[in-house]
């Protein structure tokens, strides 16, 4: 007789919402980190162009260039990173709204993958994001 191994692959969800303070640093900033794509040769021509105009143009495409799921676990002990996505969008945000409440979500996806009254509408959707995957 076998006994059922326990997956050793994690889903890790994050959720942070940032303040712009500064909008010229956040874009200069990731207009550096294009640079230093391509002094290390990760980045082309045309993908510094396209790279160099969506973080010029969008904040949050910026900030969304900046940050790196691989830096929050590489220093995590008996870890190594298999897939990475994230995005950004610039929402509406009221710290004093009750909407605002984190795990309100994860709740509800907890009973919808129970099977139980779940939200059939899709209203979840999120629209115009910065997004990036590895």
């Amino acid at each position: 007789m076998s006994t059922p191994e326990t997956s050793r692959f994690v889903r890790l969800s994050v959720e942070l919402v940032l303040e712009i303070e500064d909008e010229d640093a956040v874009i200069g900033a990731a207009r550096s980190r294009i640079a230093e794509h391509i002094e290390d040769g990760e980045l082309d021509s045309a993908e510094r162009a396209h790279a160099e105009g969506a973080v010029t143009e969008d904040t949050a495409e910026a900030l969304a260039y900046l940050v790196d799921p691989f830096d929050l676990v590489g220093e995590v002990p008996g870890v190594e990173l298999q897939q990475a996505s994230w995005s950004s969008e610039p929402i509406a945000y009221d710290p004093d709204s009750p909407d605002w409440e984190f795990g309100e979500d994860d709740d509800q996806e907890e009973v919808d993958e129970e099977g139980d009254e779940g939200d059939e509408g899709g209203d979840d959707e999120k629209v115009g994001g910065a997004g990036h995957s590895g």
